[in-house]
């Protein structure tokens, strides 16, 4: 049963404007211009023939860049705004979490604001002060529910939304990117309550940039374009597909500001993407006696430098490694974000270096992922099996890691260990 439909839904919002400088009423009729100023300058289309269903039960992630009209859509599907032309029919309580701080109001404390969200959402007073300890303590706000919530900070005011939202029992739960401004203890606490809503057979409606997190908890996958559905389908191959554009459409501005395009060919345009605010270049790959090298013994140290520039000042960054073998499964991968490094400011000139003690890896030939990134995963600069080694091992052992082991057997158990073979 499709508890969410959308049939040929369009956004526009108009736009006055002379030589791009916005005017008022006011402005036109003290210069004697209202019907030469205030004409049609531009007819901005934030949403173009939008039509898609949700059944009850699914959760939908929707994707998409900054102005593709991600947000838009979500506050059609609220009641907030109202198509141009279209039409959206749902089915059920909505509780949606899509603006900072919406529906709060700043002068009153969290415990009137808990009410009239309440009572906005359908729910009685009764119903309200059965849940109201519950929102509090989910929030965790107790000690500060009583202040007005202009003194609250991004993350209380998510926190808080976020609680009451979850809290008036919606069959549809919108969320969009609000989670992102999260206290990083509170963020995996929502997740979890959104995966308890899943299992209960609740609706979700999720957009965010988290790409991780779609593919994690959505069922099916929006990639929404330029205000159009540009793909649906299963949450890795969406996402594959949205990165793959944002990567190949910042290699082609990147190519345009540095005037690279004739150095690069075809092949290696593939395999290297990103806005290079941040670049990669010399990697090079040591021994335990800092000799470059490129062929090593499976439980053989190897260490991967890079140089990188930063050309203006930068405080978000990670920088990641990934290792795969030739049949292109990933062996292992990890980023100073995953090993909890906290990025504070990176400018010029510097160097990178990863070290590893034993590889521990099986006979083979293996191919590195370097990459610098945000933590959103925007890309400044990703190489993709630019750069091969090789593993030798006496060892016979099959699959992806040799992992440390020894073997052990009962005294009816005869065994000898042949060392020449």
């Amino acid at each position: 049963m499709e508890v969410v439909q959308v049939h040929e839904v369009f956004k526009f919002y108009k736009k006055y404007a002379d030589r791009h400088k916005f005017l008022t009423i006011k402005s036109a009729l003290v210069n004697k211009t209202l019907f030469g100023d205030l004409q049609v300058g531009e007819r901005f289309e934030a949403l173009r023939g939008v039509s898609f269903d949700v059944k009850s039960g699914q959760t939908l992630g929707i994707i998409g860049e900054n102005g593709s009209g991600k947000s838009t859509l979500l506050k059609i599907l609220a009641g907030i705004s109202k198509p141009t032309t279209g039409e959206v029919i749902t089915s059920g309580r909505i509780s949606a979490l899509i603006e900072l701080g919406a529906g709060f109001h700043p002068e009153i404390s969290g415990r009137e604001n808990i009410f009239i969200n309440g009572v906005i959402l359908g729910l009685t007073r009764k119903q309200i002060q059965e849940k109201y300890q519950e929102i509090v303590r989910f929030a965790e706000l107790e000690e500060f529910i009583d202040n007005p919530v202009k003194s609250y900070s991004s993350g209380m005011f998510m926190r808080l939304g976020f609680s009451i939202a979850i809290n008036v029992n919606p069959d549809i739960l919108l969320v969009d990117e609000v989670l992102a401004v999260g206290d990083a203890s509170f963020v995996p606490k929502c997740l979890d309550k959104i995966n308890e809503f899943r299992r209960h057979g609740k609706t979700i409606i999720y957009v965010s940039h988290d790409l991780a997190t779609i593919e994690r908890i959505c069922d099916d996958v929006i990639w929404i374009k330029k205000g159009k559905i540009e793909m649906r389908g299963y949450p890795k191959r969406v996402t594959d597909a949205y990165l793959e554009y944002i990567g190949k459409k910042d290699e082609k501005k990147s190519l345009a500001q540095h005037g690279e395009e004739e150095k690069l060919s075809g092949n290696e345009k593939e395999k290297r993407w990103g806005s290079r605010e941040i670049e990669i270049s010399n990697v090079k790959m040591f021994d335990a006696a800092n000799r470059e090298k490129y062929i090593f013994e499976t439980d053989e140290p190897l260490a991967i430098q890079f140089d990188v520039e930063a050309r203006v000042a930068e405080s978000d960054f990670v920088f990641g490694i990934g290792v795969y073998n030739g049949e292109g499964v990933n062996c292992y991968g990890s980023n100073t974000l995953l090993e909890n490094y906290a990025a504070r400011q990176i400018q010029g000139k510097g160097k990178v270096r990863l070290t590893v003690p034993a590889l521990g890896l099986v006979n083979g030939t293996y191919f590195l992922d370097i990459a610098v990134h945000k933590r959103d995963g925007y890309p400044f600069d990703y190489h993709h099996f630019q750069y091969t080694f090789r593993v030798t091992s006496n060892h016979r052992d099959v699959g992806i890691a040799r992992i440390p082991h020894h073997w052990e057997f009962s005294d009816n158990i005869a065994l000898f260990k042949n060392e020449d073979s």
